[in-house]
């Protein structure tokens, strides 16, 4: 299989097929970010050639006998079925239509029992294409894209030069819900600052509580020192939030949220994993946070910060 570097997916994408399509980002600016940075190059599609070899072997791996004898030996389910796929890379669907179409097809070619497709996207990606384009990407198959709109606080996105606003994130992503393609969303604690978690908690839960993303899966900020975000923070441009805080500000998203959601944090960036339905368990997620606030202190969770491996 052609994979480039670290290989990033959502949790909930576990089950997928995962397909490199493209490899880095094409934004690459995001002060913050240091995912790609290891990177020879900013961004790069994977030729069609490379795509279909690695469906052709994924589906040789799925149908190997020596596969089925090893899973027989160890009591498992012989073979290996799909039934969804995601591209990696930091925003393949910024890839044009026609391409994005294509791929699909092939998947289809080697894994007729995947039926939807996934991958990361920037909420500029879907400005990209036409409703009509849309509609036809969503009969193909694309389906639950992820995007990491971080935030809905205008002063945070145009101070980590993430490339749109607000506004950008409320007309694209209801251009999705008019074509039927669900999404959901990244949302990133702390990176309003210090201070200013619960305003930016504000802002995103007013603007999410208009659309209509399946999943808010949420990461807590790390900042790495080859970031540019760490270089403004020396600057004295910038300063970070403490790890309370970032839980308080968890905290303020959920309490504001009045959609129906699937709230989850499950990455290794978040001091404590939890996760749940909204509203159903609204008040549950809200004792969680209210007691580990309690139970733990700031010296402890700054520990597990620092010592956080790159992610």
């Amino acid at each position: 299989m052609h994979f480039t570097g670290t290989i990033w997916r959502p949790p909930y994408e576990a089950a997928s097929l995962l397909l490199e399509v493209t490899a880095g980002c094409t934004h690459h600016k995001c002060k913050f970010c240091t995912l790609y940075a290891g990177l020879p190059f900013s961004f790069r599609m994977s030729p069609l050639e490379d795509v279909e070899a690695d469906l052709l072997e994924a589906q040789t791996m799925a149908h190997s006998p020596l596969d089925r004898l090893a899973a027989a030996l160890q009591g498992l389910p012989a073979g290996r079925t799909y039934s969804r796929a995601f591209l990696t890379g930091a925003n393949p669907f910024v890839l044009n239509a026609g391409r994005l179409l294509e791929i699909a097809r092939l998947i289809g070619q080697y894994f007729p029992t995947i039926k939807t497709i996934g991958c990361f996207a920037r909420v500029t990606d879907v400005g990209l294409k036409t409703d009509e384009e849309l509609a036809r990407l969503k009969a193909a198959g694309y389906d639950g894209i992820t995007i990491g709109v971080e935030t809905g606080d205008r002063q945070a996105l145009d101070f980590m030069d993430k490339g749109y606003g607000p506004k950008d994130i409320l007309t694209q992503c209801r251009r999705l819900d008019r074509a039927g393609i669900g999404y959901s969303f990244f949302y990133l604690a702390g990176i309003s600052g210090a201070r200013r978690g619960r305003e930016g908690a504000q802002a995103s839960a007013a603007l999410f509580n208009q659309l209509h993303p399946q999943i808010i899966g949420s990461s807590m900020l790390t900042i790495y020192q080859d970031s540019r975000l760490y270089s403004e923070i020396q600057a004295g441009n910038w300063q970070e939030a403490g790890e309370l805080e970032k839980l308080d500000e968890l905290r303020a998203l959920i309490s504001h949220l009045t959609i129906p959601v699937t709230f989850a944090a499950l990455g290794a960036s978040n001091t404590f994993n939890f996760q749940g339905k909204l509203p159903e368990d609204w008040e549950r997620l809200l004792s969680d946070l209210d007691r580990i606030c309690r139970e733990t202190d700031e010296k402890e969770l700054r520990l597990y910060r620092e010592n956080l491996p790159h992610l």
